[in-house]
């Protein structure tokens, strides 16, 4: 007859993979910051229309558990009109406005699974910072890194930066420091937001315009550096970006 095997007769693997590196695991959940507020609203500007590749990689990316994380479209408007109003009326909205961050995907963006978490561990890391864009190139074969501007230059200015070397090390880092790379002004394609930076008064409205010779992200970017706002792109967090052939880059 076979004996009953006790509780002290497990071994070590039954315990769980995390339970076995308890220091190493509970680090990463104090890095990562989930036990924290992170609620946030996800705004998707849209034409009407989304590649199946980019509305798949968005079913599969993760969120910090049990924290909202309500979704937004602005559908149908020039993008610089559709963040502008979205935002306008997220602030204002009870829940929404109340939430610390806002997480912006445009349409043709591939964002990876773990995208959210990276950024907001990032975010949790750099309280200096307003806003963390993932890495992102502009699109064909000659396309440079959206790490917009040179902040060391006394003078603005949003010349693409690039990006920091890769590392093997990273891949089993949250948030490593040197993925970082601070600049004047990011895409935002995949960028996670302070919420808090919307709500100052002294910048200017509409925050994303087409004009004055910037596109909308830019623009942002060209008011709120006068007031102290900085950002940077995450170089561990890579981002694809789809052109209209199915290309991604």
């Amino acid at each position: 007859m076979t004996e009953a095997v006790t509780w002290t007769d497990q071994t070590e693997v039954d315990k769980g993979f995390h339970n076995l590196k308890p220091e190493e695991s509970r680090v990463r959940i104090l890095k990562g910051g989930s036990w924290k507020n992170q609620s946030m609203v996800v705004m998707l500007p849209a034409g009407g229309t989304v590649p199946t590749k980019c509305a798949l990689s968005w079913m599969n990316m993760g969120f910090p558990p049990n924290n909202p994380a309500h979704k937004v479209g602005a559908i149908g408007m020039e993008v610089g009109d559709a963040y502008s109003q979205a935002l306008a009326q997220i602030i204002e909205h009870p829940i929404l406005g109340a939430c610390r961050f806002l997480l912006t995907i445009e349409h043709d963006n591939l964002p990876p699974p773990n995208g959210v978490t990276r950024l907001l561990a990032h975010m949790e890391a750099n309280p200096h910072l307003s806003a963390i864009s993932g890495l992102y190139w502009t699109k064909g074969p000659e396309g440079v890194p959206q790490i917009w501007g040179d902040p060391k230059d006394p003078i603005l200015n949003f010349r693409p930066q690039p990006p920091a070397k890769d590392d093997p090390a990273w891949a089993n880092e949250l948030a490593p420091p040197s993925a970082l790379v601070e600049c004047c002004g990011t895409g935002m394609g995949f960028v996670l937001w302070r919420m808090a930076m919307f709500k100052d008064k002294r910048l200017r409205r509409p925050w994303f315009a087409t004009k004055d010779g910037y596109t909308q992200d830019l623009y942002l970017w060209s008011d709120a550096r006068k007031y102290g706002y900085r950002c940077a792109v995450a170089c561990d967090v890579k981002v694809g970006h789809v052109d209209t052939e199915g290309t991604v880059w």
